[in-house]
């Protein structure tokens, strides 16, 4: 499958390139970010906040993949990746390379979900009814980890499924069509899922149950211990970006800022950017996320991974995948 395929071919990339050096330059850094997922860093962004913070140039590179910006970071090319996927991290980290997540990025437990379709009525309190049932998951996914994670709750029989593997387009094209009772995906194509059905469980249901949907900002180890300053610093800025966020008094003036920093459409990125949380730093700091949440998800995600055969081995624990230290230098800033 074209997945298994990719994460292969990502894993063996990292491995040729774990013995490249980081190119620490203290004088300048590369960030890494997406087009087409708006945060609030992307206002301090387009106003020079982090270099007016860090008092030195920042080149940023818009990405397509998440292992793309693990390649980068292994290469040497990019220094800090804002909001890479916890799948494509976990893939590189099993894969031995050394890389570390410093922040929650934003979680989206609202926009990563499985639907079922409305005519069977089933919902959490009739969850076991999925049984029998046909259901398009896209294996080896975040989305795949959640559906397992859900039935697992429910008590479903998962024998008794019918499993397509199908990438959330296809199986938001088939679920429309009456050909899935059940189907799992992200983003747009879950908007187009939900016109046909219903959730079982909402992001914040999820959440309670240590199913997690997030990004991270992520950095080559070697980075975080020759510039822990310089790293505590950019993580201050994304805080206050995502503080005056969260406090709605400035979304008028940032939205328009960070459309078009994110190459979007202003209603788009408002229908996105409402799907997000961006948790505080206290909270980042919590159990729930960087104090240990974030680590056993990020386990449960490589289990799903190398039962699927994506990936050949994991780590025993991600324990050592997070380093807090340079978050809480940032909230004493």
């Amino acid at each position: 499958m074209a997945l298994k395929i990719m994460l292969k071919s990502a894993t063996a990339a990292i491995g040729l390139l774990s013995g490249a050096q980081a190119a620490l330059a203290a004088d300048e850094i590369t960030v890494g970010y997406f087009l087409e997922w708006p945060m609030p860093f992307q206002y301090a962004k387009a106003m020079g906040t982090y270099e007016e913070a860090l008092g030195i140039p920042i080149n940023w590179v818009s990405f397509d993949t998440g292992t793309a910006m693990s390649a980068a970071m292994a290469a040497g090319d990019v220094q800090i990746s804002v909001s890479q996927g916890i799948p494509p991290f976990v893939v590189a980290t099993s894969a031995g390379q050394d890389l570390k997540v410093v922040d929650v990025a934003v979680s989206y437990s609202e926009n990563d979900n499985c639907v079922v379709a409305s005519a069977l009525e089933i919902d959490k309190t009739n969850a076991k009814e999925i049984e029998g049932k046909k259901v398009g998951v896209p294996i080896g996914t975040a989305a795949h980890f959640g559906f397992l994670e859900q039935m697992n709750h429910f008590g479903v029989d998962m024998s008794t499924l019918e499993i397509v593997d199908m990438a959330p387009p296809d199986g938001a094209a088939a679920f429309a069509q009456g050909n899935l009772d059940m189907v799992c995906g992200w983003g747009g194509a879950l908007r187009r899922m939900k016109e046909h059905g219903n959730v079982l469980l909402t992001g914040a249901e999820k959440e309670e149950l240590g199913i997690l949907v997030f990004d991270a900002t992520t950095v080559p180890a070697e980075f975080a211990a020759a510039e822990p300053e310089l790293l505590a610093k950019f993580l201050k800025v994304t805080a206050d970006a995502n503080a005056m966020w969260n406090a709605g008094e400035m979304k008028d003036e940032m939205l328009p800022v960070i459309a078009k920093d994110s190459g979007m459409a202003l209603e788009d990125t408002e229908a996105t950017i409402a799907t997000f949380v961006f948790p505080s730093v206290d909270d980042q700091l919590g159990e729930k996320w960087l104090g240990g949440g974030a680590q056993s998800f990020m386990l449960g995600v490589a289990n799903v991974f190398k039962d699927a055969g994506s990936i050949p081995t994991i780590l025993d624990t991600y324990e050592t995948a997070v380093d807090i230290e340079p978050l809480t230098a940032a909230s004493g800033m």
